[in-house]
């Protein structure tokens, strides 16, 4: 799936000019937790967010600093806080640093830039203007696309053994030693040998995930750390 296929195309941007009053009703109006923000051309320029407003003077919540910090913290720093809880123009709170996607990225580019730089939304823009945005909730509705339909047609108790099997020999934490897989009526019963606890659990959760298998008994057992790893 691409950013195009989850994203809301519905996008509430503000002028860089507007003042944060207009940003708050916005965001309350809109029920969002942030907007991006634009140029007289329409193009990004950054995006303000919650966050950005929770730290203001008018609610005595900005930040407020040790002693030993203030005294550490250089001038610089400071003037940005001061600024971050006094500023009334969007454009002195902005985030201008954002993290942008292409419609056609796939929503694994969207994931590694939510965990690389701890965002919670990505605008997706097209020459240089948002045309959409894809947030956490986005991601989670794209994920229901690939809920197993009760309807699908049954496989075979071979079948299911046959993917089965295949699944588990993807991957490296199986355990080298023995292991077998045994369907019946759609269950399928795990039996062997597992490295770890976790390794056991995986292959369980590699079992589910096969189209058809109705529930999986795991009868692998966890081998003792020293025989796990050959001592």
């Amino acid at each position: 799936m691409f950013a195009k296929d989850v994203m809301t195309r519905q996008v509430h941007t503000l002028p860089a000019t507007a003042s944060i009053f207009e940003a708050v009703q916005l965001l309350l109006s809109s029920h969002v937790s942030a907007v991006p923000v634009v140029d007289g051309d329409g193009r990004l320029v950054g995006i303000v967010s919650e966050a950005d407003l929770v730290h203001r003077v008018e609610l005595g919540t900005e930040h407020r600093r040790s002693w030993l910090l203030r005294m550490l913290r250089d001038d610089t720093a400071a003037a940005a806080d001061y600024i971050k809880s006094h500023a009334r123009r969007v454009a002195d709170i902005m985030t201008t640093k954002v993290h942008t996607a292409r419609e056609d990225a796939p929503l694994a580019e969207i994931a590694r830039l939510m965990d690389e730089h701890h965002v919670k939304r990505v605008p997706i823009v097209h020459d240089g203007k948002p045309v959409g945005i894809v947030s956490r909730a986005n991601l989670l509705q794209g994920l229901m696309a690939f809920r197993p339909s009760p309807t699908a047609p049954q496989a075979t108790d071979q079948d299911l053994r046959d993917a089965v099997m295949v699944e588990l020999a993807k991957y490296h934490w199986p355990s080298t030693w023995p292991m077998n897989v045994v369907v019946e009526n759609g269950v399928v019963h795990l039996w062997g040998y597992a490295p770890s606890a976790t390794a056991k659990n995986a292959c369980r959760v590699a079992a589910e995930g096969i189209a058809g298998v109705k529930a999986v008994e795991n009868h692998l057992a966890v081998l003792p750390e020293s025989v796990a790893f050959g001592v």
